[in-house]
């Protein structure tokens, strides 16, 4: 499979994170922290989901083939669903070490060892996510968005793990390392909501609102040709392809070669307006007619013979 800088991107994210998951846990080992424990165990939540977005992003990748005539791009939502349901997990389970830890107590130590590989493994993410970002945002490409938007959190996180071990080192405060680390779960969360609403809008083929005002700014201007008015439009974003299907009412008595050469102009234009691939689809109806055609199939029925609508 030809190599493309969205799957450069994962490649490159999943080795970055394992290192930084190695920073991570070793802070914890060393200080014992719930904070520092919160801001781990998202990463091996994140590691995890990387793994599974970058198969996504393979699958995705697939061209049409006979039993999937619509291709595999819609992998891509049920990627970042799963990303947001183990990230709200990661949160919950954080939230029950920090109320165990409250109630019970738990004592930290090597407090500065424990910011120095936390503090690193938060800078790293930092570059990390930011590059996601970037390449996802330029690839068109939301497995890599989210991935990277993830990846940010998980800089959010660790910077208050650092101070979080900051106060504590300097003020004893050792509450408040379970308060953070209750904090940070709650954000965690928020996070992955935002991306399983994300999942869900996909999957139930939502309207995406910067894609329909782009589709219809465009059949708002002069209509090529013979062609009248446009209705019944739909459109449907999965992955980098946009599906449009719309009709197209012509002139009476245009000839078909001349209509079908109107509806390819009117098509090239939309493929024009949208970013990324664009497959259009036009059905073509004679001046007139419309409101008796639709009518009719209106009552179709497959019981019916086909006689009744002719």
């Amino acid at each position: 499979m030809k190599s493309s800088p969205a799957k450069t991107a994962l490649r490159i994210s999943l080795v970055v994170s394992t290192v930084s998951l190695g920073l991570k846990l070793s802070g914890f080992w060393i200080t014992s922290s719930t904070t520092a424990m919160s801001d781990a165990a998202e990463s091996v939540i994140h590691l995890l989901a990387v793994s599974f977005v970058y198969y996504g992003l393979l699958l995705s990748a697939k061209p049409a083939d006979e039993k999937h005539l619509y291709g595999h791009e819609r992998v891509e939502f049920l990627s970042v669903g799963i990303e947001g349901a183990v990230i709200i997990l990661a949160g919950i389970t954080i939230i029950y070490q920090s109320i165990d830890n409250y109630l019970f107590g738990h004592d930290l130590t090597e407090l500065m060892s424990g910011v120095y590989l936390i503090g690193g493994a938060g800078l790293i993410n930092l570059v990390l996510g930011s590059y996601l970002v970037k390449t996802g945002r330029r690839e068109n490409n939301m497995i890599v968005v989210s991935n990277g938007k993830h990846t940010l959190t998980d800089v959010w996180t660790s910077a208050g793990a650092v101070a979080t071990l900051l106060i504590i080192r300097f003020t004893d405060f050792i509450l408040l390392d379970s308060i953070v680390a209750g904090l940070l779960a709650f954000y965690i969360m928020y996070e992955g909501f935002k991306l399983l609403r994300y999942s869900v809008d996909g999957l139930m083929d939502s309207r995406n609102p910067w894609i329909d005002q782009k589709v219809r700014n465009m059949l708002s201007r002069e209509l090529p040709g013979s062609m009248q008015s446009v209705h019944n439009l739909r459109h449907r974003t999965t992955g980098s392809t946009t599906w449009v299907e719309l009709h197209a009412v012509f002139k009476k008595d245009i000839n078909l070669e001349t209509a079908h050469n109107d509806a390819t102009v009117l098509e090239k234009r939309l493929i024009n307006a949208v970013k990324g691939d664009v497959i259009v689809t036009i059905h073509l109806e004679p001046e007139g007619h419309h409101e008796e055609v639709h009518d009719t199939l209106k009552d179709a029925d497959q019981d019916r013979p086909l006689e009744d609508f002719i």
